[in-house]
């Protein structure tokens, strides 16, 4: 999966943005935090949930679970705006 080219991302000290642009499709502005920023940049390159996991796991020290729950929820609202290419 990747997030599709019609999606322009910005990150800022504390808050992560995604913009649509052209024809995405999808009108609004998704905010964030680092934690958001973090996961759209593993996804600007084609990859796999696994890898989006194990790489939010080198990056952040976390409950188990917590980054397996928050990869899940970003993922699921990304595919519910057409922003990932699956």
């Amino acid at each position: 999966m990747k997030l599709k080219k019609e999606f322009i991302t910005h990150n800022t000290k504390d808050e992560a943005l995604l913009v649509p642009a052209g024809n995405a499709g999808f009108s609004g502005l998704v905010r964030g935090n680092k934690t958001l920023g973090a996961i759209l940049e593993l996804l600007k390159e084609d990859t796999t949930k696994e890898q989006v996991i194990a790489a939010m796991r080198e990056k952040y020290e976390a409950p188990e679970g917590v980054i397996e729950a928050d990869v899940e929820k970003v993922i699921g609202e990304l595919s519910k705006i057409g922003a990932l290419d699956e």
